[in-house]
């Protein structure tokens, strides 16, 4: 069952990794469980490597390579059972490769206060100056 990246910024017909490039591993879960917890292995370990990908473009390989630096790697382990833990690993890739995958937003563009924000500023502090001297002794 390969695995399919929704499309998104960055990725606009999407990713379908197959599954032959996908390393799963499964061992014994941490953790509390139930009667079954010490004899199943449903902690899932999921690990794709981009860098051996056939499915990327050099632009998705190189923007891939310099954010993951290396392999990437997801566990699940929260539920009893080693498929939901394998469908939660799945999601978590998918979603992993897709945020990777994002360019990066555009640079911010320094902008200087308006003089009504620091106008609104200065009153607000005036007011608040105002409220604490009320807050003094009564003098008789």
């Amino acid at each position: 069952m390969d695995l399919r990246v929704p499309p998104g910024p960055g990725l606009p017909e999407g990713l379908n990794i197959p599954d032959a490039e996908l390393v799963e591993r499964f061992s014994r879960s941490p953790g509390p469980g139930g009667q079954s917890v010490n004899t199943t292995d449903s902690r899932v370990e999921l690990e794709w490597d981009p860098a051996a990908s056939k499915v990327l473009d050099d632009t998705q390989r190189s923007r891939l390579l310099a954010r993951a630096r290396g392999p990437i790697t997801v566990v699940s382990h929260e539920q009893r059972s080693q498929h939901r833990n394998r469908v939660a690993a799945r999601e978590r890739m998918a979603e992993r490769v897709r945020s990777l995958l994002a360019p990066p937003p555009p640079p911010r563009r320094p902008t200087r206060p308006t003089r009504g924000s620091k106008e609104r500023r200065l009153d607000a502090k005036r007011q608040r100056s105002r409220t604490k001297q009320l807050r003094g002794r009564v003098q008789d």
